[in-house]
């Protein structure tokens, strides 16, 4: 996927690809190393291949990555601004992003002629697979048995990567706040694996030793029966570019607690979910209140299904595909437009004086 590998002619599998399919449109998601391939492709360099509609699909924000894990301050926002206006976005015919959120820092980098040329497509969730998971009663069993759970346990899950910029940091204190009371007995679970692993695990078992439980990596077809054995989704992350496992649990019917903020407010809203300041003792109300209420708690959970139905792949992939036919229509216009010949100048066109066809 280096630029060198597939910029000039070899051994390169994507150039073999591309040749082969002769495709009319191809979508990028990526922000550093094949952003070149649409170079590669208006100027032709795969022998035989015509100028597709190039699209750039874009499912984070580099400027809150690059906030997180390299530096928040003016120079770095300086060159990541020259980045994106000069080396990403002018190279792609059309732009997609995957929630308002991400759309929002793309929409003022875009040079004037792409300004209209910006949709956005929601990633979506396998609604079925998790509305209709099979019974948990042995999943949950051994959950708390491995946890140390017991009748009053209230299983709280994450599930995701353990990295930085998922506000992770949130989770130790909010198991502590919980713990502090006595009408049930919080467990939280954490599916997933990350840099930050260890530090979440030394945090928790500081604040709150033996409550918490590390199951690493899941196989994707065990998560619906996992998600149905637990009782409430935290999703602490509040610059979320879209999160599809808080859609997930939506689908499986585990209430959602999540920051008001970032992409997940292109599913989640007061009606379907349980959306709260980036603070620990917010997220702990809203657990609290998730046990004491289960009426209300029972209502959003059918609203968020509802909801949740409304994102499942088969509709959301009809979606891509109907944008991408407006697109490449689009680019069909635009290309044969190009090719017209101009127009003469008003000096230049012949004039018939003599009243027949010229």
């Amino acid at each position: 996927m280096l630029p060198h590998t597939y910029a000039w002619p070899g051994r390169s599998q994507l150039r073999r690809i591309l040749a082969a399919e002769s495709p009319d449109l191809v979508e990028v998601c990526d922000k550093f190393w094949l952003i070149y391939l649409s170079g590669v492709l208006r100027r032709r360099w795969i022998p035989g291949l015509p100028t597709p509609a190039i699209v750039g699909l874009t499912c984070e924000r580099l400027d809150d990555n690059l906030s997180t894990y390299i530096s928040d301050g003016p120079l770095a926002h300086s060159l990541y601004g020259w980045y994106m206006r000069s080396c990403y976005a002018p190279r792609f015919d059309f732009h997609l992003a995957a929630s308002e959120f991400i759309a929002d820092e793309l929409r003022p980098l875009l040079p004037e002629r792409l300004r209209d040329r910006l949709r956005v497509a929601p990633m979506g969730v396998d609604f079925e697979a998790f509305a209709n998971a099979p019974d948990a009663i042995d999943r949950r069993r051994d959950l708390l048995n491995r946890v140390g759970g017991n009748e009053k346990t209230v299983l709280l899950l994450y599930a995701g990567r353990l990295s930085k910029e998922k506000n992770l940091a949130i989770l130790p204190p909010l198991l502590a706040r919980l713990a502090a009371q006595t009408r049930f007995d919080f467990r939280l679970i954490i599916v997933g694996d990350g840099p930050s692993a260890v530090t979440l695990r030394d945090s928790l078992e500081g604040l709150v030793p033996g409550q918490s439980l590390f199951l690493g990596h899941f196989q994707r077809d065990e998560l619906p029966a996992l998600y149905a054995a637990a009782d409430v989704f935290i999703h602490p992350n509040p610059r979320e570019p879209f999160g599809i496992a808080p859609l997930e649990a939506m689908s499986a019917g585990l209430p959602l607690v999540a920051p008001a903020s970032g992409g997940v407010l292109t599913y989640a809203n007061p009606q379907n979910a349980w959306l709260v300041a980036n603070t620990p003792e917010s997220f702990a109300q809203a657990v609290r209140n998730i046990c004491a209420e289960p009426s209300l708690a029972q209502c959003k959970i059918e609203n968020a299904r509802r909801t949740a139905q409304e994102f499942s792949w088969p509709r959301i992939t009809q979606n891509y595909f109907c944008i991408y036919d407006e697109f490449h229509l689009q680019w069909l216009h635009q290309t044969l437009t190009q090719a017209r010949p101009s127009p003469l100048p008003a000096s230049e066109i012949p004039v018939n004086n003599g009243g027949g066809a010229i």
